[in-house]
């Protein structure tokens, strides 16, 4: 995704435009997802399966620790869209553990599902997720009218999650299975959480940079403090090799220096866009 993709827009306009992008989990056709993922070899299936549990992870987590957010909203209107946004992360959860049913064949509640991905994420992956992501949430939802908690937590969602980890793993993800014609419903949902997605990252990056320019004295360093936190998981997950604990992602068809210049390309740019330079974190 390129910058001018991102929906910069405040909160009245990306309500709006949620209202026009509705989409059913249960309406993506499957039927031909079924019938490759029997017929794939166990290379492919085990990528896929590994990357499907970091997503059925990462949706439990950032749905269920996303209230925070939207009690600490600025406006009725940024209090609407934020709405919007958790509806959107239950409804990515629905569409992984769907496919999760129907496809790999294992049909169990959401919950079941994810503690059984568990097993399969990085000890970098725990730590934004499993102790970053809970430890910023405890603190907003403690002080939501504190702006640098309030910085912090969009940060760590927004810029971190959901733009430099979420889009680096959809583009090269759905760029395999669209190259070797594999899993067409799975690439045609995903694709669709992408859509969301972009919605959600404009936000993050219009609030970041109204806190920005309004205050200047507390929102850069917040940015900033919790960046130098989370750089170093960040670099670390996206390794290309995974070692025992899960896939060698080199069967990507894509070197580590590609996946962490394009995450942090997206990254320098954004933070650009914010107006916090990444030379200005360290």
């Amino acid at each position: 995704m390129s910058d001018n993709e991102i929906q910069l827009n405040d909160p009245q306009t990306l309500y709006e435009r949620w209202e026009a992008a509705q989409w059913n989990p249960f309406e993506v056709a499957l039927d031909r997802d079924r019938q490759q993922w029997a017929e794939m070899g166990e290379s492919d299936r085990g990528l896929i399966y590994w990357v499907l549990s970091s997503l059925m992870v990462a949706e439990e987590r950032i749905t269920t620790k996303f209230s925070g957010l939207v009690g600490a909203h600025g406006s009725e209107e940024e209090a609407s869209f934020l709405a919007t946004q958790q509806v959107d992360e239950a409804r990515h959860m629905q569409f992984y553990a769907r496919f999760q049913d129907e496809v790999i064949a294992d049909p169990a509640t959401v919950a079941a599902h994810v503690k059984r991905s568990r097993e399969q994420v990085s000890p970098a992956f725990e730590q934004i997720f499993d102790v970053e992501l809970v430890a910023a949430h405890e603190r907003l939802v403690a002080n939501p009218e504190d702006l640098a908690s309030k910085v912090r937590f969009v940060t760590l969602y927004h810029l971190i999650l959901e733009s430099t980890l979420g889009l680096t793993t959809f583009k090269f993800v759905t760029d395999y299975l669209k190259d070797h014609g594999l899993l067409t419903g799975f690439v045609d949902g995903y694709s669709k959480i992408h859509h969301d997605e972009t919605r959600h990252i404009g936000y993050g990056v219009w609030f970041l940079r109204e806190s920005v320019r309004e205050s200047p004295g507390v929102a850069p360093e917040a940015i900033r403090e919790m960046l130098r936190t989370l750089l170093p998981s960040v670099a670390e997950s996206l390794s290309p090799s995974s070692g025992a604990d899960g896939p060698d992602l080199d069967a990507l068809g894509v070197s580590g220096e590609e996946l962490r210049n394009f995450a942090l390309g997206g990254l320098t740019r954004r933070l650009e866009i914010i107006g916090v330079p990444l030379e200005t974190v360290f």
